[in-house]
């Protein structure tokens, strides 16, 4: 075999070698990508799977703390209030929707047409704040502002929707300041689209004019 032929079989061969050797660190650098790849996939899927159980958990223990209340109240022939441990203000439980409702009157916490709590300190809203720390702690809540259908005069909010969500908002921030989670708790402004008696007699206004604290045990 001539000089020439030689120098050429050892050309390809090493040409080759070098072509071999680098798809193999390319497949190595493929394998090393689709394993950090799998591996963050099981991570994500056990979180999920974590997540899940959690949810599971949460809503066996929410289920069984509307059975226990609804309990109490048919067996034991307890009142709303003494089953869910507000004391105040009229007290009602959904066991359907999973929530319990405490209605306080417009004239415990406001004057009329006013947005600002009456007393630097309202021993009612402490109470409902003590009671949802030591049993309810981690659910939402719904503050919910109500009027009656008397039109806004004299005043400077635009119309009752705007009364009674700077009312609701008031007691939130009450509420926020005394430790309620910023995240589980809402204000809502209903204006006078949901009263509870008729607006045609002055204690059906007085009625229909509250402050609604929505707790969902769901």
């Amino acid at each position: 075999m001539g000089a020439v032929n030689k120098k050429t079989i050892a050309l390809a061969i090493c040409i080759a070698g070098v072509t071999f050797s680098s798809g193999c660190t390319n497949w190595k650098k493929k394998y090393s990508a689709l394993e950090v790849e799998h591996q963050n996939t099981l991570g994500l899927l056990e979180h999920e799977r974590g997540q899940k159980g959690q949810l599971a958990n949460q809503v066996a223990q929410s289920q069984q703390t509307i059975e226990e209340l609804q309990r109490q109240i048919d067996e034991q022939q307890k009142s709303p209030a003494e089953a869910s441990g507000f004391d105040v203000g009229e007290v009602t439980f959904d066991p359907d929707k999973g929530t319990i409702t405490v209605t306080l009157p417009n004239y415990i916490l406001f004057n009329s047409g006013k947005a600002a709590l009456r007393r630097a300190t309202s021993t009612e809203l402490d109470h409902i704040v003590s009671v949802l720390q030591e049993r309810y702690s981690g659910r939402l809540v719904d503050v919910v502002g109500h009027t009656d259908s008397d039109p806004i005069k004299k005043s400077k909010w635009k119309d009752n929707w705007e009364l009674s969500t700077q009312r609701a908002l008031t007691v939130v921030r009450y509420l926020t300041t005394r430790g309620i989670a910023e995240e589980k708790i809402r204000a809502v402004g209903r204006g006078s689209s949901q009263p509870i008696a008729s607006n045609a007699t002055a204690s059906g206004k007085s009625r229909n004019r509250r402050v609604e604290i929505v707790v969902h045990m769901r």
